[in-house]
């Protein structure tokens, strides 16, 4: 009874080790082809639903989440570039994407300048790399400027690479009724 139950335990631990190892993924799995460091894809070619490299997409993203850390890149702000990454690899040239990524609510916090994100935080604002690569890629990063006032922030600590808009909620309406699609996150 003893020789089985050590066996069942020994088949358990492999089993997970096999299950563990084949989760790795090899050298080269993960990329970012286009905004290099950030929102990491792995490209699919024979995948459903590949978007038109002839389109032009209008997307605004609605960044309200903060990140868990703030040391950590928002979550959301990296999938506003994993989504850069996907339609770029899938054919679809920079120039016909037109993204705008607006922060409000929780996610305010990653457009202060460094000095004061330091400031709040302690750290570097770890999200600065990543709005100026996004916006040298087209995509038009913005903060709410209802929630900047409700932060208690001075409009003149929100980063030279982001756009105070009027608010959140005007920000994505003016652009749904313009044609663009809205993706909470």
């Amino acid at each position: 009874m003893m020789q089985r139950l050590l066996l069942t335990m020994l088949l358990s631990c492999l089993t997970t080790f096999a299950m563990a190892a084949s989760d790795e993924q090899p050298a080269g799995f993960w990329s970012t082809p286009t905004i290099s460091g950030y929102g990491k894809i792995h490209y699919l070619p024979n995948a459903a639903y590949q978007p038109a490299a002839n389109q032009t997409y209008r997307i605004v993203f609605a960044l309200t989440q903060a990140s868990k850390s703030p040391k950590d890149v928002n979550p959301a702000l990296d999938h506003v570039a994993r989504t850069v990454n996907l339609y770029v690899a899938s054919g679809v040239p920079i120039d016909h994407l037109k993204f705008v990524a607006v922060a409000y609510g929780a996610a305010t916090p990653l457009v202060l300048n460094d000095t004061q994100y330091r400031a709040a935080y302690g750290v570097a604002n770890p999200n600065l790399p990543l709005i100026e690569k996004l916006r040298n890629a087209g995509v038009d990063v913005a903060v709410c400027g209802q929630a900047v006032a409700e932060h208690n922030f001075q409009y003149n600590w929100v980063d030279q690479h982001v756009t105070v808009a009027l608010s959140g909620l005007t920000t994505v309406t003016t652009l749904e009724q313009q044609g663009y699609s809205l993706f909470q996150m």
